[in-house]
């Protein structure tokens, strides 16, 4: 820039055609390519029709969408006339990354800013794209920032695509003409991810993942199905906040109805932020100049100190792969778009680290096609994203386990318990191999067990949470618990006689259950994962009348709190779904609260009194 020049002088000698700013480009090279969304796709169209007569240049990028494949020109020309270094394990070619593993330098998306200011991997020129200068001759990176930033401010020399489409981000997105050493304008929409087709699955796994987000947490959601279902299923959330990589077009439909406020994050307080949007022309269109958003760098949003700050910080990533120890591998695939190293490993250490927060890790049970677990006995070379020691809450279509604090045994019982049916009894004898479970245990009716999460319900007594849900396999302990804290009459009320000893045998018919025939509903308070048991409710089939006997037993400090007569209403909803005629229990003529709570039901109840008092009612003759 000139002496006493004025920014908007220096804009038009600036401007250049394509084929004007990659001729300034020389063999031995080394470029930056702007990511994701924010791909200058007219630049990159010009470096790849240049190509042949460049020599070892080398390209540097985070993620691409493969408009312009470069990495067909560096496989044909034998990486001689260019060669990549990919920071991200993403493409929308998932393929074609599979089978050019050379390329990926796997980075935490937080250091990689670090490379390019420290020199450590210098840039000779930075291909990016921006939105058209404001009046003091400042030009946004609009949908992409993340590392693009750093590599703009620190490449010796600058091509900005200039595109009105471009929609200009608030924040820390900016650059100034003066910083620019070419600009090609060029208007052309901007790359879209188009809709992830619908899953079951991914659905369920929705479902659950809402269950455990609270009022008042700050969200980071990645790029895959199973995130978008879980964004769907957070409609009925309130004082949501986002501090994401990505912001999505379900987090704007969350924004614009209310449920995403950013009112209570503790840090950034009203604002959404993000380093980059993937997504549709409405989502762009939503970003421009808008006040409730703020796009800073990747060593900024993805810093764990930052992520750590924020209130109830959730972190929800979707893992292509998980062992029974808890290690977790993200490389891409299909439908699960852009994963890798990524930024992954930043925000599940930051959100574990956040007063209240929770990491998540989402997984599919099998392959698309259900022929494969995507839980195995261990990871074998692949990857491992995220290690055993940072996996707090795993998810998968059948039910959620907390990992945090457990025992190799405890993990692998959780791991198969929310593995696809078909291989559950498989992953046992694999984890009996391995040393990682007794041999002597089984997983009894659970194997084939599918958790229905319809019969989860949270109440509130006394100003107090009190989660009612099925029993899981890793129930056990804490039911087992449950029973050696009871007072030596309710011991007997529920057994009929004094017991001292309630070994895991007879309590593993409790946890491993079919939801079906046998059903068992704990009352839980307290952490998810680390929850006390209050209270047990339990059905058990008689095949032969089709009548399920129940039993019931509540902690001494929850008993008069109407928790009993809740069980009992739910195990008699749950028995008539699943095809039940009606229910029965043995009790002793003594046992005035078991017969107050069973006359509770809405049933005729019939007495039969011999040496012990039998009631039973059928589900088709109400009271």
């Amino acid at each position: 820039m000139a002496i006493g020049s004025y920014w908007a002088d220096d804009y038009v000698q600036k401007k250049k055609s394509v084929q004007e700013a990659i001729a300034s480009i020389r063999s031995g090279q080394r470029i930056f390519i702007g990511s994701y969304c924010g791909e200058p796709q007219c630049l990159v169209r010009g470096l790849a029709e240049a190509a042949q007569r460049f020599s070892n240049i080398e390209i540097i990028r985070l993620m691409s969408h493969e408009t312009t494949s470069l990495y067909l020109i560096a496989n044909k020309t034998q990486d001689q006339s260019l060669s990549i270094r990919s920071f991200y394990l993403g493409s929308a070619d998932t393929g074609g990354l599979a089978r050019n593993m050379r390329f990926y330098t796997p980075v935490n998306m937080s250091a990689i800013p670090q490379l390019f200011t420290s020199r450590r991997i210098p840039l000779d020129v930075a291909l990016v794209q921006v939105s058209p200068p404001d009046d003091f001759g400042w030009m946004s990176l609009g949908v992409s920032v993340d590392v693009t930033l750093a590599a703009a401010l620190c490449a010796d020399r600058v091509i900005a695509q200039v595109n009105t489409k471009m929609p200009m981000v608030l924040g820390r997105s900016f650059i100034h003409v003066n910083d620019v050493d070419a600009i090609v304008e060029h208007d052309e929409d901007l790359l879209t991810i188009s809709p992830v087709p619908k899953s079951e699955p991914a659905n369920l796994i929705g479902r659950h993942i809402a269950r455990l987000i609270e009022d008042g947490s700050t969200l980071q959601i990645g790029l895959d199905a199973a995130s978008q279902a879980t964004g769907q299923a957070l409609s009925d959330k309130n004082d949501l906040g986002i501090h994401s990589q990505f912001l999505t077009e379900d987090i704007m439909h969350l924004y614009s109805r209310g449920v995403i406020n950013n009112r209570s994050k503790g840090y950034n307080n009203g604002k959404m932020v993000a380093s980059c949007a993937v997504g549709t022309p409405a989502l762009y269109e939503f970003l421009h100049i808008n006040p409730a958003v703020d796009f800073y760098p990747s060593d900024y949003v993805n810093d764990i100190d930052i992520i750590a700050r924020h209130n109830k910080m959730v972190s929800m990533n979707v893992a292509q792969c998980m062992d029974l120890a808890g290690q977790v591998s993200c490389d891409a695939v299909a439908y699960t778009l852009f994963a890798g190293v990524s930024g992954i490993p930043d925000f599940v250490r930051g959100a574990n680290r956040s007063a209240g927060g929770k990491s998540i890790i989402m997984l599919q049970s099998t392959t698309d096609d259900g022929k494969t677990s995507r839980i195995v006995p261990l990871l074998n070379n692949t990857v491992v994203t995220v290690p055993r020691d940072d996996v707090r809450d795993v998810v998968t279509e059948y039910g959620a386990v907390n990992l945090f604090g457990k025992s190799t045994q405890e993990r692998a019982l959780a791991m198969i318990s929310i593995a696809h049916p078909d291989f559950r009894e498989e992953l046992l004898q694999n984890a009996k191999q391995l040393g990682m479970i007794g041999t002597e245990r089984s997983l009894g009716e659970s194997v084939h067990g599918i958790y229905p999460v319809k019969i989860e319900e949270t109440i509130v007594i006394d100003g107090e949470k009190i989660v009612l849900r099925p029993a899981k396999p890793v129930d056990e302990r804490r039911i087992q618990e449950h029973f050696y804290h009871l007072d030596r009459q309710d011991v007997v009320s529920r057994f009929f006689h004094e017991k001292k000893r309630f070994v895991r045998d007879e309590v593993e018919s409790m946890s491993q259950i079919d939801y079906i025939r046998n059903l068992t509903i704990v009352a839980v308070v307290g952490e998810f994962g680390f929850g006390r048991v209050v209270g047990v409710g339990e059905y058990y089939l008689d095949e032969a009348k089709n009548l399920a006997e129940i039993a019931f037993s509540v902690s001494k400090d929850y008993q008069g709190k109407r928790l009993g007569r809740i069980l009992i209403r739910k195990l008699a909803e749950a028995a008539r779904e699943n095809g039940i005629f009606g229910l029965f229990a043995i009790t002793s003529p003594q046992n005035q609260r078991m017969i107050k709570l069973f006359k509770t039901l809405p049933y005729k109840v019939v007495s039969v009194l011999g040496d012990d008092l039998l009631l039973n009612c059928r589900f088709d003759d109400p009271a």
